[in-house]
């Protein structure tokens, strides 16, 4: 699936964020030992206490001592040098946008911005949260338990359409669909450059870079990695830039993103795969400004997930949902009608 969770290998040094809390803005003066006593749960004031001498208790990024002393919207934050677990999920009241349910599955409109599930560095205001608030006794799709409903993800910039089991019986179905390739998956995503063709498909097997553990890599000769298959189509042409529709027939980590970087046509503002610089265009400065604010319009990756089908688990009946592109993805498109009308590209 586009994913990012495959998560890369840590350094030794590196500190991990267990706890994070922004002080309310009518707090009175109290020492922060105190005051974690109150927001941590089975938190014994020695624990706190030697959290603080070994520099773990941070006051707006800056290590303190136990007998600071806490002020409105001061954020405080605890590391330690390992992860915390996270065979536990929180529920959070966060709203989901929701297409469908019923009794056996769930289809969410994701925003952009969210994480879908908790992992390093984001233990919270995921997805998984949400959907453990709005809903009781969903399966998981592990032993641990903290991927409840899940058979799928999209990238955390990435919007758009993720089907969520409520049951065992669709968990099974629903992962078997995806693992035979059954599921039906559409993309709309703006890529930097022109094509010759009006429509083609990307093949590569794709795994982790050997150079950087945090990025996909397409490996042609498939000595390294997985099979994938993206299948494109042009949707619309702007010159410099292009919205094509995607179909996946497999689903890697990273697999839309990576396919087109392979291709030399990397998603437009995609700052992981060299997509948010400006690749193709004219010189002018006019056009720099244009294209900086294009990137402001859109701060992230320009990829939606647009359509789902499935046969439902319990109808056996297939089921096909679409959403529409988000207001900022929208928006950068017109700006691009504009600007490829009226200038000579």
């Amino acid at each position: 699936m586009e994913n990012e969770h495959d998560l890369p290998d840590q350094e030794d040094q590196e500190l991990f964020e267990h706890h994070r809390f922004t002080v309310d803005k009518g707090q009175s003066p109290l020492r922060i030992d105190k005051w974690l006593m109150n927001h941590i749960q089975n938190a014994s004031r020695s624990k706190i206490q030697h959290a603080a001498e070994a520099d773990s208790i941070l006051v707006n990024e800056k290590p303190v001592k136990s007998n600071y002393k806490v002020r409105p919207a001061d954020i405080i934050s605890i590391v330690m040098a390992h992860p915390p677990r996270d065979t536990e999920v929180y529920p959070e009241n966060i709203p989901l946008n929701i297409l469908h349910e019923d009794h056996e599955v769930v289809v969410v409109n994701k925003e952009a911005g969210m994480v879908v599930h908790p992992g390093h560095g984001n233990y919270t205001g995921t997805l998984v949260n949400a959907l453990v608030y709005h809903f009781q006794n969903l399966p998981s799709s592990n032993e641990h338990g903290i991927r409840p409903g899940l058979v799928h993800r999209i990238d955390k910039n990435t919007s758009g359409l993720l089907v969520i089991a409520k049951t065992e019986l669709a968990m099974q179905m629903l992962a078997k669909e995806f693992f035979d390739h059954t599921i039906e998956r559409t993309y709309q995503a703006l890529v930097w450059g022109d094509f010759k063709e009006d429509e083609g498909t990307i093949t590569g097997h794709i795994g982790r870079s050997l150079k950087d553990r945090t990025v996909m890599e397409v490996f042609p000769g498939g000595e390294y990695g997985k099979e994938a298959i993206t299948h494109y189509k042009v949707i619309e042409r702007f010159g410099y830039v292009t919205l094509v529709e995607c179909k996946l027939e497999t689903g890697r980590t990273h697999q839309i993103r990576a396919h087109f970087k392979y291709l030399k046509h990397p998603l437009f503002n995609d700052a992981t795969y060299g997509g948010d610089k400006i690749l193709k265009g004219t010189t002018f400065t006019k056009y720099k400004q244009f294209i900086e604010n294009c990137f402001k319009i859109l701060p992230r990756q320009a990829l939606h997930a647009k359509s789902l089908g499935f046969i439902h688990p319990s109808t056996k009946k297939k089921v096909f949902f679409e959403s529409d592109l988000p207001d900022d993805f929208l928006e950068l498109l017109e700006k691009w009608r504009a600007y490829s009308t009226n200038k000579e590209l």
